[in-house]
Parts: structure tokens; sequence; C-alpha cells
């Protein structure tokens, strides 16, 4: 790489290391350390072909998207890791209780297979449609949806305290289950 293609893939990491660092993260169920390596790893490949990539943000995140598939196309199991059990929601101030739902969901998607965490990260964080989400992961649109199914109604057990939250804070308490759908513009 010569020396405006490193200055380039410099400034890159520089202004979107953090925002592709918080999409590694929730691929990762919340593990920082998991994340980073991803992201990491995914930065190491994409300086190799620097100088031939067009839109080089999308181009990592496919990376991203590809290796942490991979990962849990792994024939081996991995190992469990042992948590603490998320504080109870307390009556305190909004933005403990805020944290205490980041917690609890953090909790939530890290006890989803990595495949249900994946497709829920693309749908839900990253905004993309169940076609593109399909493409990425290479499977078809039903199984993104029927995936995105089961993955909600595993949180739904997972978590149902946050059943309480509605699409925009603790003070809209709908009737009925939340899910990620209802809080889409």
């Amino acid at each position: 790489m010569n020396a405006e293609g490193l200055e380039s893939f410099r400034d890159f990491v520089d202004s979107r290391s953090s925002a592709l660092l918080k999409t590694a993260v929730l691929l990762c169920g919340g593990d920082r350390h998991a994340g980073e390596d991803l992201l990491q790893n995914a930065l190491a490949k994409a300086a190799g072909r620097w100088q031939r990539i067009d839109e080089p943000e999308a181009y990592v995140r496919q990376i991203l998207y590809r290796q942490q598939v991979s990962r849990w196309r792994l024939k081996w199991r991995r190992r469990e890791v042992s948590v603490a059990e998320p504080p109870e929601p307390g009556a305190g101030t909004d933005a403990a209780t805020a944290a205490d739902l980041r917690l609890v969901m953090r909790e939530a998607l890290s006890r989803l297979t990595a495949r249900q965490r994946t497709v829920l990260v693309l749908r839900y964080f990253e905004d993309l449609p169940e076609a593109d989400v399909a493409r990425l992961l290479g499977c078809s649109v039903g199984t993104v949806r029927s995936t995105t199914h089961r993955s909600l109604a595993r949180l739904r057990v997972l978590a149902p305290e946050l059943a309480a939250v509605g699409p925009h804070g603790a003070d809209d308490v709908p009737s009925r289950d939340f899910s990620p759908v209802e809080a889409r513009p």
C-alpha cells in the first residue's frame, strides 16, 4: 500500500471504527473483546485490498457479517461464559432504568444463538431489509423471516421485563408485547 492509500485507510479507521465496533460487539452478543477481535480481523482483511475498494464501510461491514457467519457455522461448540444475573429493575432515575434495560438486553442477546443474534443485529440495529440480510447471510428471505420470528420470541422469554417497555422508552407502556418491529418508524 502506498503512502496515500495508507493515509486514506488511517482516516477511515479513525472516523468509522467506533460505529463499526458497536456493530461488531452486537454481533458477538455484547462481548466487547470478541467484537474488537472481529473488527480487527475485518480491518486487516480490508487493508490488503484497500486500493481496490470502492465503498470502504460497506466492504468492512460485509466482512464483519461474513466472519460472524463463519464463526457460528463452525462444527465445534464454543464454551459457555458465566455471567452474573442482571439487577432487578428498581425505582430509580431514568438513566438507571435505561442502564438496567441495556444490561437485560445484553444478557438476553448473549443467550441467543449466534445466528439469531446476527439476524437481529442486521435487521434492527443495521436496519437492513430482509432481502439484504438474506443476501449477506447466504440464505433465503423465508429463513431470515423465520429466524427473526424465533429470535424475537426467544428474547421475549429470556427478558420478559422488556415487554413493559414501549418503543420510545419506559414511559410508553403498550398493552401488548414489545418487539423491535414496533420501534421502526
